[in-house]
């Protein structure tokens, strides 16, 4: 990815792979995901449909804060919130080159690695 030719839907793209990590991480918890699986879902609709729709990177922030607008009143404040997180991390894809390039790698995780570990035993046991 090009820094002068990052557009929303190569940014979200990668931001997908970045979320397998955040699904490791939550996996492991100890707590009540609930919330956590809300937030994650309202997220990955959104960069879905950036990727999707490809909109064009003068125009990314508005489209986010539509989409927020044209959902369901009663979860107008989480979309809008993911829509913010996301505007933010497509502006630190620009901004910070470390960022950017770790976006490049596949946004690699050592928890999203030890999700897919997790995963596959269960999976095989399960097949047993």
């Amino acid at each position: 990815m090009s820094r002068s030719t990052l557009r929303p839907a190569q940014v979200c793209g990668a931001l997908l792979a970045a979320l397998e990590a955040a699904e490791g991480r939550r996996r492991s918890r100890k707590r009540d995901q609930t919330p956590d699986g809300i937030g994650l879902t309202i997220k990955r609709e959104l960069l879905h449909r950036a990727v999707q729709e490809n909109p064009n990177p003068e125009a990314f922030e508005e489209w986010l804060l539509r989409s927020a607008l044209a959902c369901a009143p009663q979860s107008s404040g989480a979309v809008t919130a993911m829509a913010r997180a996301i505007y933010d991390e497509w502006r630190l894809a620009h901004s910070m080159n470390e960022f950017k390039t770790w976006l490049d790698q596949g946004a690699p995780s050592d928890d999203a690695d030890e999700g897919k570990r997790k995963g596959g035993r269960s999976e095989h046991a399960e097949a047993k």
